[in-house]
């Protein structure tokens, strides 16, 4: 692999990060939100998945619940 200098390096990666297409301030506040509102909805779920997993298994073993 050939290598390259310092200078060169930061050359090619500004060149490079003028390429990205870097989403606008309001799509990374609708996707922060999203991301909020699936984080929350999955705590929910699984809140009540071992909930219930809880009770049956306390039923199961006559725990009574």
């Amino acid at each position: 692999m050939a290598k390259s200098n310092p200078f060169t390096f930061i050359q090619q990666v500004r060149s490079e990060t003028s390429k990205v297409t870097w989403p606008t301030r309001r799509e990374t506040a609708v996707t922060t939100v999203m991301v909020f509102i699936m984080v929350f909805l999955a705590a929910i779920f699984f809140l009540l998945a071992d909930w219930l997993m809880g009770q049956g298994i306390g039923l199961l073993l006559g725990l009574g619940g």
